[in-house]
């Protein structure tokens, strides 16, 4: 064993220089700047640095979300969020109207259904996002409002599929329905442009591995006014996801349970670089880099997951592998030769997809280092495809391909 290499354990994979290429759809590279912020010492949860923090971070998250209200902040992954946005403004038997647009959604339902409501689920194909005008004709037959609230994925990271939440929006209104509007937005805050007092949300629940780039551990409620006011009549049982208490001692910069201190010195860093960079900056270079992946991938000869253009996510890209090609052996094909993540497909398109996360921290360099990788296993794996790919890439982020162009097979 070399001088520094780690011991390698039963089953373990064996020592491989140079950086893991992570790239799944989250948990996503962190920066260093925030990995510096977070193994600094912890502090006192209770004294005056840790109020100071409290009261930056939690007015530096609110222009993340897009809001003037505020937004809470759990020591928990998305998965509590979503528990925290239901439990706070639902009561038990309450009908919701949820969209299927992928894994993360019929999640989501489940949850719903083991919080004693009742969810009601619009069918979807796991290749579009959410159909706004049937949300809309469902309410509007919804005569005696039994509808509390109608439950969206804005990104949905099992398909790479992205959903007009506006568009939404503007349906519930048109229907004159005065259910709440709950979205996730796990695997677009910070990727992709969200405007939750614009767009009318009612409560957005936002986690912290993705376009936050940090490690897993936080996770948000961005509430409004109607969202507060529908948590002082809502039944369902509550405790440490409870907003009233949370938002009593928030004011001071506290919380009202041990938080994770040093997350926190990471996430106040990590708002820090987002405005340094620019918002509209940041979601452009996430755009470059997913319209980058489709034009490498077209080349290739695959199709994408999601299949309609004006959908296409800008977080990740899943891709579809021709009938009778294993998406996990590529995967793992790649894993061991070069030392590279995909995701994998979830429920039904379970070996059949692979999907490459392009959100966080990351630049062109990174997106054509990550094709590049895909190229070489595609060829290892003797998957049949169409080779340079990855020069379709290089040619559109160099400024070479005309606009819309597609490459030539």
């Amino acid at each position: 064993m070399q001088s520094g290499q780690p011991p390698i354990g039963e089953g373990s994979v064996s020592y491989q220089a140079g950086r893991h290429f992570l790239q799944i759809p989250g948990p996503t590279n962190t920066p260093l700047p925030v990995l510096a912020a977070i193994a600094k010492p912890t502090i006192d949860h209770r004294g005056p640095e840790f109020g100071k923090l409290g009261r930056e971070v939690l007015a530096g998250i609110k222009t993340i979300f897009k809001t003037e209200n505020p937004v809470i902040i759990y020591p928990a992954s998305g998965t509590g969020a979503w528990e925290a946005a239901l439990c706070n403004t639902l009561s038990p038997g309450d009908r919701i109207l949820m969209a299927e647009t992928g894994w993360f959604s019929t999640l989501w339902s489940r949850m719903a259904k083991k919080l004693g409501l009742e969810a009601e689920v619009i069918p979807g194909d796991w290749r579009h996002g959410v159909d706004a005008g049937a949300i809309e004709a469902r309410l509007a037959e919804d005569k005696g409002r039994s509808i509390k609230a109608v439950c969206i994925v804005h990104n949905e990271t099992s398909t790479g599929v992205t959903s007009g939440v506006a568009t939404v929006r503007r349906a519930i209104d048109k229907a004159g329905h005065p259910a709440l509007l709950l979205v996730d937005t796990i695997s677009s805050l910070g990727s992709i442009d969200y405007r939750h007092d614009e767009w009318g949300v009612d409560v957005t629940v936002g986690g912290s591995q993705k376009g936050l780039m940090l490690p897993p551990g936080l996770s948000f409620n961005a509430i409004s006014d109607k969202a507060l006011a529908a948590s002082k009549t809502a039944r369902l049982p509550r405790s440490f996801w409870d907003w009233e208490e949370m938002l009593a001692i928030n004011a001071k910069g506290f919380f009202p349970y041990t938080p994770s201190t040093n997350l926190l010195q990471g996430l106040n860093v990590a708002i820090g670089m987002l405005h340094e960079e620019g918002l509209d900056n940041v979601f452009a270079r996430h755009d470059r880099a997913a319209e980058a992946t489709r034009r490498c991938v077209r080349h290739w000869g695959f199709e994408i997951q999601c299949a309609e253009p004006a959908e296409y996510s800008s977080s990740l890209t899943a891709v579809r592998l021709p009938e009778g090609h294993s998406a996990d052996n590529l995967r793992a094909e790649i894993l061991e030769r070069f030392n590279m993540s995909l995701g994998n497909g979830l429920g039904p398109l379970a070996d059949k997809v692979f999907r490459i996360g392009h959100l966080g921290d990351f630049h062109n360099l990174m997106v054509t280092g990550v094709l590049t990788g895909v190229e070489m296993g595609l060829r290892v794996c003797g998957i049949p495809h169409n080779s340079g790919g990855v020069e379709a890439a290089m040619s559109y982020l160099a400024g070479n391909a005309a606009p819309g162009a597609m490459p030539v097979n």
